[in-house]
């Protein structure tokens, strides 16, 4: 008689991955087991906003110029509550100039995929596995998600060869792709670090860094004249912002931000520019002051590394962030910095007297 398998070695169902509404696989269930969907009044609320949006931007984005024009301190608002998913990436390429640079170049980014060799690629394909790890889009070993991220790398370090690729890049990269093709993707990231419409960003990422040493020495200014007594402690403790804020600009708050809190940075960033970061990293400090204060060396450290869950609410966060004025102390900090370090003096597209 044959006798039954006894044995586990047949595998069971593979259960379900779960995801949160962005694609990151969840750290935690929820206390009840289930996740926690969206009230019936959020739901609607947000598909009146989501109205209001389309009627704003026309059909694929062609009212956009027009209402700009029109009402631009309509779009700032509805911008800084925060663009609805759904349109987020038509928006982000209408608002960053991103959407024009892919119409004026038909056929460039299929040229420097498949046709042009870089001297990055090692680097990149080294990379790629440490961009989103958790989300599903990336999780893959050569899966879409990751080959994506390859191509609009690729091309990038092609398109600008004293740039070419810096490991940041990837998480900028990688954020586009979750809400948009690769080649307009590209076409974003090229409007970003060249400047279509802001400062460029590309002094991020040459050789030696120069613009993220720019703004870590205004954070440390704007720190000291802020939050002056937080500015002292970290004098005393010996904190500069190269142990904490590089990341905030590099990758724009994208690399270990909560992802809800960093696409609404990005929503006003790709709009108003950089300043935006200064206001939120000056924000986290304001909102942790007490504590930071208290704190030696290595617990401070550790505190400007991961901030508290409260702290990173962005309905909290960000009408805090929104009233801090940084842009007339940004560009003197700018001209003092450029002074000490015998550099021509010029304005930077993002210097403007209010906000």
């Amino acid at each position: 008689m044959e006798k039954k398998r006894t044995d586990d070695s047949e595998p069971g169902p593979v259960p379900p991955l779960r995801l949160d509404r962005f694609g990151f696989l969840k750290q935690e269930p929820s206390p009840d087991g289930l996740p926690k969907g969206r009230s019936a009044f959020e739901c609607e609320r947000e598909e009146r906003r989501v109205r209001k949006w389309r009627k704003m931007i026309g059909v694929g984005g062609s009212d956009w110029k027009y209402y700009l024009r029109r009402k631009p301190h309509v779009v700032k608002r509805r911008i800084r509550k925060g663009i609805p998913d759904c349109l987020r990436g038509l928006v982000w390429q209408l608002i960053s100039g991103s959407r024009d640079l892919l119409l004026m170049n038909p056929g460039v980014y299929e040229q420097l995929v498949i046709y042009e060799t870089s001297a990055s690629e090692l680097d990149i394909i080294r990379d790629i596995s440490r961009t989103f790890p958790s989300h599903v889009f990336f999780q893959q070993r050569h899966g879409p998600g990751q080959r994506s991220l390859y191509n609009v790398l690729k091309a990038y370090s092609v398109f600008d060869r004293d740039v070419g690729y810096v490991q940041g890049m990837g998480f900028l990269a990688g954020l586009l792709l979750l809400y948009m093709s690769e080649e307009d993707a590209f076409w974003l990231l090229v409007a970003l670090l060249k400047g279509a419409v802001h400062a460029p960003m590309e002094g991020l990422y040459q050789v030696g860094l120069p613009l993220v040493q720019q703004y870590l020495f205004q954070f440390d200014q704007l720190v000291r004249d802020q939050l002056p007594k937080l500015g002292e402690h970290f004098t005393e403790e010996m904190i500069n912002p190269s142990m904490y804020a590089s990341q905030w600009f590099i990758t724009v708050f994208s690399y270990s931000f909560p992802f809800h809190l960093a696409l609404r940075i990005w929503d006003v960033f790709l709009h108003e520019g950089v300043k935006i970061v200064f206001k939120v990293g000056l924000a986290l400090l304001k909102y942790c002051h007490d504590d930071l204060v208290k704190l030696p060396f290595e617990k401070l450290i550790q505190a400007l590394r991961n901030f508290p869950e409260d702290a990173m609410d962005p309905d909290t966060l960000l009408p805090m962030a929104y009233s801090i004025k940084v842009s007339r102390c940004l560009e003197d900090l700018k001209h003092q910095y450029d002074k000490k370090n015998g550099k021509n003096l010029k304005p930077s597209k993002d210097e403007k007297p209010a906000g």
